[in-house]
């Protein structure tokens, strides 16, 4: 049985067509991989379940997909290609910029020259078992702005050749995120942006460059689902665990006390109308900015009920969202 979104929930792709304003981010089922020692995965994952939920997402309206190149060093892709294929009917984003070695799980290096960019192209296309590739983007978050310029000239020109439909930037810099929007093709930026990171500045040049806002860590990395406690850690496998300068959720395995209690400030408004904690993160996001396109991660057919589950409440009122300012100031 198909979920059906509110109105608002819905959102109006380049190509003209409506989707549900929902993805699913597929860089958990990817698997484990590192750089070294550190984890740069999500821990052990079952591929057959990956699927169902894969299959439970689509039967319940879901139309888009992001995964990368080097989720699981490629598995992520093989994943997807393996439950979706070339259907026509289904997005999927992918990203480029990172190498991974796919028999050591390890990660190599990050390129951007124009010979890497078409390898990982012609992979990706494989991986997936696309005819094309619905959505590519960068995934180099801080490429300086001026050599990004190149970069995206072998995009247009991939455009050109049908191996791509259009493309866009993985980036937290709004300087980066709008460096392109003049070019045809380039219809997305993907970045960070949840309930405790509302990135105005960046929603700002979205908005006013007619872009998609696709929003990793919509769920603050699994906080804002509430199955978090401070005692409770994450898995040696998981990247969560890693001392990596941007892990600023989880210290040492844990939830970072700080947004414990932020989380503890907004719980009751986020629940407000019937939602889990997870739909209410998803249904501030969509009442944020109408150019929002959470992508949850998921592992389970029951994670992606629960997340497509948020499209028929839809977007939280403006007394709730200003209710979720007022109780962040004052933590």
């Amino acid at each position: 049985m198909l979920t059906k979104p509110t109105p608002s929930a819905t959102i109006t792709l380049w190509n003209g067509r409506e989707i549900p304003r929902l993805g699913m981010g597929c860089w958990a089922i990817g698997g484990p991989f590192f750089a070294g020692e550190t984890p740069l995965g999500w821990g052990e994952v079952d591929d057959d379940e990956s699927v169902a939920a894969i299959d439970r997402a689509i039967e319940l309206g879901i139309r888009f997909f992001d995964t990368a190149s080097n989720y699981g060093a490629g598995h992520s892709e093989e994943v997807l290609g393996r439950a979706i294929g070339n259907r026509d009917d289904i997005v999927i984003a992918t990203k480029f910029g990172f190498a991974t070695d796919p028999e050591t799980k390890q990660a190599i290096g990050a390129f951007a020259d124009e010979a890497f960019i078409r390898r990982s192209v012609e992979t990706s296309l494989r991986r997936l078992k696309r005819d094309r590739l619905d959505l590519l983007q960068f995934h180099l978050n801080d490429f300086p702005p001026e050599q990004s310029d190149a970069v995206f000239d072998v995009l247009e020109a991939l455009r050109s050749e049908g191996k791509i439909d259009a493309f866009g930037w993985s980036t937290d810099y709004p300087d980066r995120a709008g460096r392109h929007a003049g070019r045809q093709g380039y219809v997305s930026v993907q970045h960070t942006m949840n309930v405790f990171e509302p990135v105005p500045k960046m929603i700002a040049v979205i908005e006013s460059e007619n872009l998609i806002s696709i929003n990793r860590g919509p769920l603050a990395m699994g906080l804002l689902t509430g199955k978090f406690t401070a005692d409770k850690a994450v898995g040696a496998k998981d990247v969560r665990g890693a001392a990596l300068d941007w892990m600023v959720y989880f210290k040492d395995g844990r939830m970072a006390p700080e947004f414990a209690a932020r989380l503890d400030a907004v719980r009751d408004l986020l629940t407000s109308g019937g939602r889990s904690l997870t739909q209410g993160a998803l249904a501030w996001l969509w009442a944020r900015s109408p150019h929002t396109l959470p992508i949850p991660g998921f592992r389970t057919v029951a994670q992606v009920e629960e997340n497509a589950g948020a499209l028929e409440k839809g977007p939280l009122s403006a007394d709730v969202m200003a209710g979720i300012d007022e109780a962040l100031a004052r933590v």
